[in-house]
């Protein structure tokens, strides 16, 4: 019993995940610049049958990848987004306006950093989302790694920020990122979604029919111009949060499921086959090129820029209180880890630009990430001396004699 509880507890921790995608990127980099670079690549591009009768596919692993395993890494965002909007953080109208704000900020800024770096490159514009998103499973590993000291409210104000960043990040795939629409198969799409609401208003829990409509949502979106992820975030807002009949929560227990398989499993999957950077390719030329450039700058000084300023200007201006105990080193730590954005960059960076650009995508993702990452450590570590001194120059001196 003891072994179970303790594998449940490594299964569920937060920081697994981190450390898990951590290992991946790094395995990727070393697969890529190794004698097996060109080997991992043609396993990648390698091509994959399935079919039934009519309808059939036969793409590339990596395809498979970000286009089905994808899907439910965003049905895991979609399950987490209804909880906190029902029962949550976002059930409360007070509590949304500061970190709604902050993330908005942190949208905003890195985008208008990185069109400032490419706005005379047509080619490169449409990357502008790239440094927009956060990845809340590196900055919460960092945050555990290093924050020891950091107050909660500061935690929790990171993790609210990464909500409003991953409903961001599935607004601007949905609004900017999508192909041609074909208006035959959006209506199919359309009887899909009503009958996820009827399943829904009928209370059924049962996740399996919930699949079987939401792969018929999948086909519509796949070949009528919307992009596959929305799928999985679509089944997660129809499927039921409370029924009447049962005690616990359907959403709550299907997220606990599903959460091992996407966190342990499918992010690492994708991290390893979307990061590998041949270095060899790496030149003065590659980093300074706009692109990358527009990247490093959007989520390294983008992020701190837009949360930091915009939550000290609600501060200033009496609009947000935050607890004594957050200090403004605390917010802008928390402002500083925002900046490591892999996972949902690189997804964006596949979904905007063409595989030729991907070289400096993925150099600007990981250098952006990794300064964001020792930066916001070095606050936190700093944070952390202040704290420990504040506390040991509060303790009674001791009598002599």
């Amino acid at each position: 019993m003891q072994i179970r509880e303790w594998l449940e507890k490594v299964i569920y921790n937060e920081m697994t995940s981190g450390i898990l995608m951590i290992a991946a990127m790094v395995a990727s980099i070393l697969c890529a610049n190794s004698n097996f670079g060109t080997a991992v690549a043609d396993f990648w591009h390698t091509q994959l049958f399935v079919g039934v009768h009519d309808i059939s596919f036969s793409r590339s692993l990596e395809w498979w990848v970000n286009d089905v395993l994808m899907v439910f890494f965003f049905l895991q965002i979609g399950l987490e987004l209804k909880r906190e909007m029902r029962e949550g953080f976002l059930s409360d109208i007070k509590q949304i306006a500061v970190p709604a704000i902050a993330a908005t900020g942190g949208i905003i800024c890195p985008a208008i950093i990185y069109l400032i770096f490419n706005a005379h490159s047509p080619d490169y514009i449409n990357g502008w989302a790239i440094p927009t998103a956060t990845d809340i499973a590196f900055a919460v590993c960092i945050l555990m790694l290093v924050g020891g000291a950091i107050p909660k409210a500061a935690k929790i104000f990171l993790l609210a920020i990464a909500i409003f960043d991953d409903l961001g990040a599935i607004l601007i795939i949905a609004l900017f990122y999508n192909r041609g629409v074909s208006l035959d198969l959006l209506g199919y799409a359309g009887l899909s979604c009503m009958a996820l609401y009827l399943l829904n208003r009928m209370q059924i829990t049962n996740f399996a029919l919930y699949m079987i409509f939401g792969a018929v949502l999948w086909y519509c979106f796949l070949n009528g111009g919307i992009h596959t992820t929305m799928a999985g975030v679509v089944v997660a807002m129809a499927y039921p949060m409370r029924v009447n009949i049962k005690k616990y929560s359907p959403l709550e227990r299907l997220s606990h499921k599903l959460r091992p398989w996407v966190d342990l499993i499918i992010l690492p999957v994708f991290a390893f086959a979307s990061a590998g950077l041949y270095l060899g390719n790496v030149t003065v030329e590659t980093f300074a090129h706009t692109l990358t450039l527009g990247i490093i700058f959007g989520l390294f000084l983008g992020k701190q820029l837009g949360i930091f300023t915009t939550t000290w200007i609600m501060i200033k201006l009496k609009l947000a209180k935050f607890p004594d105990e957050v200090s403004r080193l605390d917010l802008y730590g928390v402002a500083s880890v925002a900046g490591i954005g892999f996972t949902m960059a690189l997804f964006v960076g596949k979904l905007s630009l063409p595989e030729a650009m991907q070289g400096e995508v993925r150099l600007g993702i990981l250098c952006g990430s990794c300064l964001s990452a020792l930066w916001g450590a070095l606050v936190f570590r700093l944070q952390n001396h202040l704290f420990k001194k504040r506390h040991t120059d509060a303790l009674p001196t001791p009598e002599i004699g």
